[in-house]
Formats: C-alpha cells, sequence, structure tokens
C-alpha cells in the first residue's frame, strides 16, 4: 500500500507553491494548508483514504470560507468618498425622478432624501448610481 502521508505532503507542497506562482485569492494555499494537515493526521492515524479525501474537502471548503472573512477589504463606511459634482436640469420633485447634467450628459436622476425637492440648475452631488438612475444630494446639504 502506497504511503498516502507522503502523497498529501506533495500535494499540500505543490498547492501551496502554485499559490506563489499562480495567485487565485489564497484558494489554492488554503487547500495546500489542508493537505498538509491531512498528512500529518494520516501520519497519526487517520489510514482510510476516502476519510482523508473527505477530511481534505472538508477543510478546504471550511478554510476558504474562513480566510474569505478576514481577507477581504473593509468596506467604507461614507457613502461620499466616490461623489462628483453635476446640476439639475428639471425640477427633481419629492420622491420622484428629473434629469441632471452628469458629465456632459443627461442622465435620469432622484435625491437619496424622499422629502427633499431640488429646484432646475441647481449644483448638486451624485451619491451612487442605480442602474441608469443616478441618486444624488444638493451641494448645500453636504458642505
Amino acid at each position: 500500500m502506497p504511503s498516502y502521508t507522503l502523497i498529501w505532503l506533495l500535494a499540500g507542497s505543490v498547492l501551496c507553491l502554485m499559490e506563489l506562482f499562480l495567485p487565485s485569492a489564497f484558494v489554492e494555499f488554503m487547500m495546500g494548508i489542508s493537505a498538509l494537515i491531512v498528512a500529518l493526521v494520516s501520519l497519526v492515524g487517520l489510514k482510510s483514504l476516502w476519510l482523508q479525501v473527505t477530511a481534505w474537502l472538508m477543510l478546504s471548503t471550511l478554510l476558504i470560507v474562513f480566510s474569505r472573512r478576514f481577507l477581504q477589504p473593509r468596506r467604507r463606511n461614507s457613502r461620499m468618498l466616490d461623489t462628483v459634482l453635476a446640476e439639475t436640469l428639471t425640477e427633481i420633485p419629492p420622491g420622484e425622478t428629473g434629469r441632471v447634467l452628469y458629465e456632459g450628459n443627461s442622465w435620469r436622476a432622484q435625491c437619496d432624501d424622499p422629502h427633499l425637492s431640488l429646484a432646475p440648475h441647481q449644483k448638486v452631488y451624485v451619491v451612487r448610481r442605480e442602474g441608469t438612475t443616478l441618486v444624488v444630494m444638493p451641494d448645500y446639504l453636504l458642505l
């Protein structure tokens, strides 16, 4: 019977090295780490190949899922970091849409505050985009 421990050590090393040369957002690295753990477990006493493969699959899945939680970049709390100035072309009534001039084009827009009305030719900040509609806020509220 072949030594499964040596095979798991080799597979884990290859997967970890592959991550070094072919980055895959730590997927290969986590699979390699789980192969190394299975190699240690097979050395200690887990001799059944199908149990080793099952343990490797479960460990790989868990490590990938949990590493995503800690390795994802933190989201910014402020919604105003990427704002751009625009100008209303038409009146934007409360809770409805109107038109704004943004980067030389006319866009459909609505105010982020559903209780505010925006007058024509008023400077506004583009807060975000929802499909083809820009969500804007008047510049006097954000100064």
